[in-house]
Order: C-alpha cells, then structure tokens, then sequence
C-alpha cells in the first residue's frame, strides 16, 4: 500500500479550499494547504467582503440626502477614502485570521507558498522547493481577471482587484463591462462622488438576469448620473501628458478620464499549475474539467469552486467542499446541486433573483403566468425619490409551481436568500396566495400578487 506524506493536500487558500481543508483535518485526517497569496481567496481580501463593505460606505451619499425628508438636519460632511481603505484592510485581516485560525485549530499544516503538480499524488512547494506527496489532491485556486490583453493600453487598465486599493480616489472613471462586477463598481464610485461611465457591448447590461431588472436597473442608474453606454467597445487606452487616460471608443468617440477599469470577465487561475504533469484535462478556457463529483481526469485529484468554471460563486465553492467531503470521507457519495440558485446583484437599487428570467421560462414551458408588480417604495415617499421597485414572479400554468422570482429593489438580496428556500422546495403559486402579508414591507407584495399581470404561450405574450 502506498504512503504519503498527507491524506489530502490543498492547493489554494480561498473558502472552497479552506472549508475542504479544515473539515478534512477535523475528521483526524492529515491535510496540508498551500495559498501564495492570502488566505480567504477572492471573496474575502479582493471580493464579494470588501465589495460590500464599499457598496455600504457608497450608500451614504444618499443616506444624508434622504434624512432631510424624514426631518433630520445633515451638516456639512465629507469622504475619505483612505479612511475607508484602512477601514477595510482591517477588516480583511481580521478575517484571513479567523480562515488560519480555524484551519490551525482543526490540525492542518498551513504553507504560505505557491503550491504547483509535479506527477501524480505530488505537489512542489515552490517557496520552499521540495516536493510532497498526497493520496488525495484538491485543486480551489480560483480565477482572476481577465486583463483582456488584445485591447492596446490594457496595461494601462485597472481591474477589480486593484479598485479597492486605488492609492487616490478618481474624479472620473470609465468601466468597460455589463456583468455583475462591472455594474456594482459603477454604483460604488458613483456613491462616492466620482463621475462615472459603463461602457458595454451588449444590448443591455446584466445580459444572464430577467429583461425587467436589466432596463429598471438601467433607467435607475441613469436616474444617478451614471452614464451608460451600450452598443459599444473601448478600442485603445493610452496616457496623456496629465497622466489621465484617453479612450477611444468605437461608437461614442474620444472619452478622457483619471482611470479605466476593466470588468470583462474572469479567467481561472490554472496557467504554470503542472496540472499536465498530473494528467488533469482543461477546456479550452483554461478551466479543470471535473465529473458529477468534482474529480478530474487523474485519480485522486479533486476540483473545487472558480477554477472548474461551473458557478463562479463563493457559497457555490464551500458547497462543493462539503459534498467532496461526503464523498470521499463519509461514505455519502453526494453530488453538488447546482440548481436553483439565488444570487444578488449588489447595485443601487439592488437585484435579487432565483431560478428561470421570463425569456429562459418561455422556452422551457409551454404556458407561463407572470406576476409583476412596480411600485414606489415606501421610505421613497418622504425622502423625495422617483426610484421604484420591481417585483416579479414566473410560474407554470400547467402545476402552479413558481420557477421564478426576481426582485429589484432595497434589500433584494435578503429577500431572494428566503425566496431560494421556497423555490428549492418546489413552493407553488397557491401557497404565496395563502401566506399572510408582513405590513408594511416591500416584500408583502410577494404574496399579494393575486391575478397575474399577463400570460405567455408557446414564448408568446398574450
């Protein structure tokens, strides 16, 4: 029988790798980790935790705006934004402690170094240049952002992850992208006072959620200030004298701004891994191809979260740790339900949706009802606001089942977590009707959407 230096060693330290790594350990099992970089990963040092903590700090511009209407008097105020960038490094670091902390009290061996495949069960330390061996191997190194390099100038582009850390705050700002990264650093830096631009090809942003969300996101934004270009490219970036950037754009001519940020996707991090060395197959994006239970083409060897392209999604990744660990160390071979599952776009109003959009639902079923609400929200009324919210929800005429629920709106996020629930137990339409109403709140007009606002048939609107 053959011996190795670990039962499991992880290569990457963000909450897919971490979750697998601290469970494994915890069930007595001898688990190395490797990260280069910081524990936490994506989400906690460069992504969703200092995004939200942003998206906080740009609401209050319209906070101490809103408060005059509700009676409050807001004196003279200011921003920081090294204060708010301290802030949040605290804040970070406390949190990659707790990620060691609860991997270190579980008995995982932690390495602070780039870990790379050398052959099968093995594994290079590069910062400290000797090679382990494994029985098994989890792959959870992520993605990064795509530099987007055939865009002459990308070098002098930002990406998200150098947003937070901006050694100044722009006056201005262009954003090339129509994802939910794009669209969530738009409202950010227009929180905070910047003049800011979103340039994207496609027709209109947020191409992947439900056509009413993406052109009520739009006008809103609009509404701000934000300047939304769609139907276009960035063609060049170059420098001028002032060290401002100078964009050419294909439709909307020369745009001079003090940064460009580039939010057109994420690549994974697989380039120099030496999953070749190890028999690991990748598509043709780069991407770890895994089955139905995260293994890849070579025995022994596991693929977790970002890197296998599947959801880019944290919850997702921790998700996929904790089957790999009903598989393979608890005899309950579970595979990843990647179905239904809500997400929020942290924008100003905010997006929160589950299951099918209208469009996907209008191909997939034969008959659709759909509910829809649009209403000026309550705390909107003294504060003087034109802002409404957008609720809707898709359901099959022929079971009643509800197979879609899409919010836009304040605290659209929350409410989508609690509408995950229902749509994952297969919640019908009658049972909205039921359910008695919280008032007042915005979410009562979840269930008091009696009569449905139009019908769909064969794709087509009646």
């Amino acid at each position: 029988m053959a011996s190795y230096d670990y039962d499991l060693f992880v290569i990457g330290g963000g909450s897919g790798g971490v979750r697998s790594g601290r469970v494994a350990a915890s069930l007595g099992k001898k688990v190395g980790i490797a990260e280069e970089f910081r524990y936490g990963g994506t989400c906690v040092i460069r992504g969703c935790v200092p995004k939200k903590l942003y998206v906080y700090a740009s609401q209050f511009s319209e906070a101490f705006e809103d408060a005059e209407g509700f009676g409050w008097t807001v004196g003279e105020r200011s921003f920081d934004w090294k204060a708010l960038t301290a802030a949040k490094e605290k804040e970070i670091t406390r949190l990659e402690g707790l990620y060691r902390k609860g991997l270190d009290n579980a008995g995982a061996e932690i390495f602070n170094s780039r870990a790379e495949l050398v052959g099968p069960n093995s594994i290079r330390l590069v910062s400290e240049d000797r090679t382990v061996t494994a029985e098994r191997i989890v792959i959870a190194v992520g993605g990064h952002p795509t530099p987007h390099a055939a865009l002459p100038g990308y070098e002098f582009c930002i990406s998200s992850n150098e947003a937070f850390d901006l050694p100044e705050l722009p006056k201005s700002i262009l954003i090339a992208g129509g994802g939910y990264i794009a669209v969530e650093f738009a409202n950010i830096f227009h929180g905070l006072g910047v003049d800011t631009t979103l340039i994207y090809r496609g027709q209109e942003i947020l191409s992947r959620f439900d056509h009413d969300l993406r052109r009520g996101l739009h006008k809103e934004m609009e509404a701000k200030g934000i300047k939304i270009l769609c139907e276009d490219i960035l063609q060049s970036i170059t420098v001028d004298g002032d060290g401002r950037r100078v964009a050419e754009t294909k439709n909307h001519g020369v745009l001079t701004v003090d940064q460009v940020m580039l939010a057109l996707g994420r690549v994974p991090n697989t380039t120099g891994l030496g999953l070749e060395k190890a028999g690991v197959t990748v598509d043709a994006q780069g991407a770890i191809v895994v089955d139905a239970f995260s293994r890849t083409s070579a025995p022994g060897v596991y693929a977790l979260g970002d890197v296998t392209n599947r959801v880019q999604l944290t919850p997702v990744a921790i998700h996929e740790a904790m089957c790999f660990i009903e598989t393979e160390y608890r005899n309950n071979p579970t595979s990843p339900d990647h179905d239904l599952i809500a997400t929020a776009v942290f924008s100003q109003p905010e997006i929160g949706t589950v299951g099918l959009t209208e469009e996907e639902a209008g191909r997939k079923f034969e008959e659709l009802e759909v509910y829809r609400a649009e209403f000026r929200p309550m705390k909107a009324t003294l504060s003087g606001r034109t802002e409404r919210m957008i609720m809707k929800l898709i359901v099959n005429a022929a079971d009643r089942k509800v197979i879609g629920a899409h919010i836009l709106g304040h605290d659209a996020g929350e409410m989508a977590q609690l509408l995950g629930i229902s749509l994952k137990a297969g919640v019908t339409k009658d049972v909205f009707d039921r359910t008695m109403a919280v008032h007042p709140t915005a979410a009562e007009e979840l269930v008091t959407m009696y009569t449905p606002s139009y019908r769909i048939k064969n794709g087509e609107r009646l």
